[in-house]
């Protein structure tokens, strides 16, 4: 029953994401980046279904985002798919797979670390407040991560991207955390909490009964 229950709602996460993927819902413009949805459904299987499932939706939410990147093309799409020509050649980058694919992956893994850390901290009496900041986090991993590592691994194609060079690189990274990434992760918070006290709710509610 228990693995009945795990398929299912894995299947409804995957569907959830494909449907993003495909609709303007998934991934949103802003600039040179775009600012997404998907994490959503990855945060909260991580923490119902535990992060081995979590980590993979987000290992698929990674190469949804990398075929993206090479079916609609931007000007970074060069960080997220290895078959986009970097900026002033011919060839993409192997490094653009540790962009698409390891901060995607932590999304789903930290979520649920911190919730039930967190949540272990407070002994158990602010479910919610564990749920926020679980969500927050999760978030937040993927977009620190992400822009970090393009300041890492592609910082001065970056810098063509953007038109700036110097300190003003990293500016524009932190720029996109604060104006794109914070508000993501405030959204993904209150997702997470509303969504995941409802499912472990249920869950708790339809476990089977000792005799």
């Amino acid at each position: 029953m228990k693995n009945t229950k795990q398929f299912t709602l894995t299947a409804m996460f995957l569907a959830i994401m494909i449907l993003l993927a495909v609709t303007p819902l998934g991934f949103i413009p802003i600039g040179p980046i775009n600012a997404t949805t998907m994490h959503i459904p990855v945060i909260i299987a991580s923490i119902i279904l535990g992060p081995k499932i979590g980590g993979s939706l987000g290992g698929i939410f990674g190469v949804i985002s990398l075929i993206r990147s090479t079916v609609i093309q931007t000007p970074l799409s060069f960080v997220f798919s290895p078959f986009i020509p970097v900026i002033g050649t011919d060839t993409g980058s192997w490094k653009a797979l540790i962009i698409a694919l390891i901060p995607r992956i932590l999304i789903g893994v930290v979520p649920y670390f911190a919730y039930h850390g967190i949540n272990k901290l407070m002994k158990n009496k602010g479910q919610s407040v564990s749920l926020f900041i679980a969500g927050l986090l999760g978030s937040l991993v993927n977009t620190v991560l992400v822009m970090n590592l393009i300041y890492f691994l592609f910082q001065s194609d970056y810098a063509q991207v953007i038109s700036k060079g110097g300190s003003a690189v990293y500016a524009a990274i932190l720029a996109v955390i604060l104006t794109s990434g914070v508000p993501e992760a405030i959204v993904a918070g209150i997702a997470t909490a509303g969504v995941c006290a409802v499912l472990l709710r249920l869950l708790k509610s339809n476990k089977p009964r000792k005799l």
